[in-house]
């Protein structure tokens, strides 16, 4: 790792998934693993959203994220990615709002079209087709109706005037944009917080953050952004390289049915130190909050084992 890679700003977040152990079963083991992320050092968890995802699963990332700011009350949730164009704005901004009211300043929301399984989108009464103008037109209204103003909208897939959602979450919440598209990355940089990137090389993620910092010009939501540009990465935590490699092969080939080459060179595994070496590029390229979802022996050695990547990232080499 560089020196430059460890010369970091203190605003670097890293948090873990918010897996089943932490979100079934029973309730002091969840505190527990909650309490331990929260011990470590960890700034957040974060859960992910699908309403049937290729084999019937799924989890209500709105849900998800109120269970654990309840839980935890030191922790920040981010929900990563949350499907907006399968709901309407209007209960999803009461959602927010409610959320925050009990838990205000820890929600991060990211929002994605959700691109891997059409079937998805369509049983929800969505054309795929249409997933990012519905994406933009929600955006634009959960914006408004956020602001705590009455707020009128009048698009192809929906219609509303003078709605009023109070109290307005205040702190804002950051929205921030998950997609490798260049639709994606326009949304991003016009009605987002920031990029939340997959898949990527660092290259790439340097690449994309320029490209937001370009863009943003023709961006007309009002006032300053201070742009918290992230990353979501699975990574495989083990000592034994193989080892690790086998476990996180298993893992994302059961969720996304497709062979694991295809997501290798993004998906970092072996000790927290060598993932620490391989994602220090991304820090540079100016990522200022990851997403870690470990595949480890334990639900308690992925926690210690993002920490500590956490900790090498954020080291001062002074």
């Amino acid at each position: 790792m560089s020196a430059n890679a460890l010369a970091l700003p203190l605003g670097l977040r890293v948090g873990t998934l918010a897996d089943q152990a932490m979100l079934t079963g029973p309730l002091d083991g969840r505190r527990s693993l909650l309490g331990r992320a929260r011990s470590a050092g960890l700034d957040h968890v974060f859960v992910a959203d699908h309403v049937s995802f290729y084999t019937g699963f799924g989890m209500d990332g709105m849900i998800q994220a109120a269970t654990i700011a309840a839980l935890e009350p030191e922790l920040d949730v981010h929900i990563g990615v949350y499907l907006l164009a399968l709901r309407h704005p209007l209960p999803v901004a009461r959602q927010i709002a409610s959320l925050c009211e009990s838990a205000p300043g820890r929600l991060v929301l990211g929002v994605g079209v959700g691109g891997e399984d059409r079937h998805e989108v369509e049983i929800c009464g969505v054309d795929p087709k249409t997933r990012g103008r519905r994406t933009n037109e929600t955006l634009i209204a959960l914006r408004g109706l956020l602001s705590g103003t009455a707020t009128s909208h009048h698009c192809e897939f929906f219609d509303f005037d003078d709605a009023l959602i109070l109290p307005a979450p205040d702190p804002p919440i950051r929205i921030v944009i998950g997609g490798r598209s260049e639709a994606a990355i326009r949304r991003a940089a016009l009605l987002g917080d920031g990029w939340l990137g997959v898949w990527c090389s660092a290259k790439r993620f340097a690449q994309v953050t320029r490209q937001i910092a370009s863009t943003c010009e023709a961006r007309t939501i009002p006032g300053p952004v201070e742009w918290d540009h992230g990353l979501q990465v699975w990574v495989g935590l083990s000592d034994d390289r193989t080892r690790a490699r086998q476990r996180l092969a298993k893992a994302m080939e059961r969720m996304y049915q497709i062979p694991f080459e295809r997501f290798e060179r993004y998906s970092p595994y072996g000790s927290p130190s060598e993932i620490a070496d391989q994602l220090a590029p991304y820090i540079e390229a100016g990522c200022r909050h990851l997403n870690v979802m470990p595949i480890a022996d334990s639900p308690e050695a992925a926690i210690d084992g993002v920490a500590e990547i956490r900790e090498r990232l954020r080291a001062n080499p002074a």
